[in-house]
């Protein structure tokens, strides 16, 4: 728990606007992709075993696939809107496989506002270093709320 620090938050509802674009560049190295594999015991053979994945038709190692959906909310979290985003749908598709080391530029455009919801629709798409599409879809996006102001009379059921 971080107390006594401030946080910026992320732009509002109300800030944001059809068109707006984001594009992130990301090299998928060894260094993340473990820590990955730490953190979830994920023990697939197509992520590090080099000898199965000759036999395979991938033929080198591969990138999890939740491992990018990663990269597209850290994104939504620290950009598009921002900071206190919260995802409540998302629909990607993950068209080709993405390889250790390759270089990802990932691109965002908010294409919607709900209004009624007070969520962004935002498109992504995902390119290799031969501009191959690898993910495609849309994510749904409640931007920060305005905080409400504390004052003393917050405390008094405590």
């Amino acid at each position: 728990m971080l107390l006594g620090k401030k946080r910026k938050l992320g732009r509002r509802f109300e800030e944001i606007e059809i068109g707006e674009k984001l594009i992130l560049t990301e090299k998928m190295e060894d260094k993340d992709l473990l820590l990955y594999l730490g953190l979830t015991n994920d023990s697939n053979p197509l992520y590090i075993q080099h000898d199965y994945v000759l036999q395979t038709p991938y033929e080198k190692p591969l990138v999890p696939n939740i491992m990018l959906t990663g990269i597209i909310t850290s994104a939504v979290s620290k950009y598009l809107p921002g900071p206190g985003s919260y995802i409540t749908k998302q629909n990607l598709s993950f068209l080709m496989p993405v390889y250790h080391y390759s270089m990802i530029q990932f691109f965002f455009e908010i294409i919607k506002r709900e209004e009624g919801r007070k969520e962004v629709i935002i498109a992504v798409k995902a390119l290799d270093e031969e501009e191959n599409i690898v993910i495609q879809g849309e994510i749904a996006v409640r931007p920060p709320c305005q905080l409400q102001a504390i004052d003393d009379n917050v405390l008094e059921n405590f």
